[in-house]
């Protein structure tokens, strides 16, 4: 199933879809201000494991991260996040980051890493915070597959991603060409944050702070 939304005005019947899907322990592709991702309800444990199976990874190595709707939110899931961090990510969020953040006990064992950090991305994508918002909790995110040498243009065209994938996700939904950058990642566990990854993000003047 293929699911055309304008990111502008999401259809909340659309949406409503969707959630029932990830409530059932179902996948979908879905747009964000970076690359397509692939989502589940994060406290589906059987949405977690058909994504770990979708992408060909264990899933105790595997490094997830999940879609909160608003910077409030974050705090439900971490540790105590000092007041430099949260003035970062105020200033950047909604936006192309991941911050890689201590996890506390909501957030379920299956998509914490053996530091028990997690990554939490707010991206600049209506579609994917509403259905969020819908949701009433986070989703877990993953980013669409590709080889390399071969496939970078399908994981930028929704419908193509749906004729590699319609055997394997309940639904794909459809906001448009998506990019091919990813987040830039920000590792603020220690007491010095620091770039994991550069992406579509930028980090000079953000960490010179």
């Amino acid at each position: 199933m293929i699911l055309k939304l304008h990111e502008e005005n999401p259809s909340e019947r659309k949406i409503e879809t969707i959630v029932d899907i990830l409530k059932k322990g179902g996948i979908v592709i879905y747009p964000t201000d970076t690359r397509y991702g692939i989502a589940c309800d994060i406290y589906n444990s059987d949405g977690i494991n058909k994504i770990a199976k979708l992408k060909g990874i264990n899933i105790n190595e595997a490094k997830f991260s999940f879609i909160c709707k608003d910077i409030s939110d974050i705090s439900d899931y971490t540790r105590p996040i000092s007041n430099p961090v949260f003035k970062m990510m105020k200033k950047v969020l909604p936006g192309p980051y991941t911050f890689l953040l201590t996890a506390n006990n909501k957030v379920p064992k299956q998509i914490q890493d053996k530091k028990k950090t997690v990554g939490i991305r707010i991206p600049d994508n209506n579609i994917a915070r509403m259905i969020v918002s819908k949701l009433g909790h986070p989703i877990m995110s993953s980013s669409v597959p590709y080889n390399k040498d071969k496939e970078q243009e399908y994981v930028t065209n929704p419908e193509l991603m749906h004729e590699k994938y319609n055997h394997l996700i309940d639904a794909v939904i459809d906001g448009g060409p998506g990019e091919f950058s990813q987040s830039t990642i920000i590792d603020c566990t220690n007491d010095e944050s620091y770039v994991i990854r550069e992406g579509k993000g930028e980090v000079k003047s953000l960490l010179n702070r």
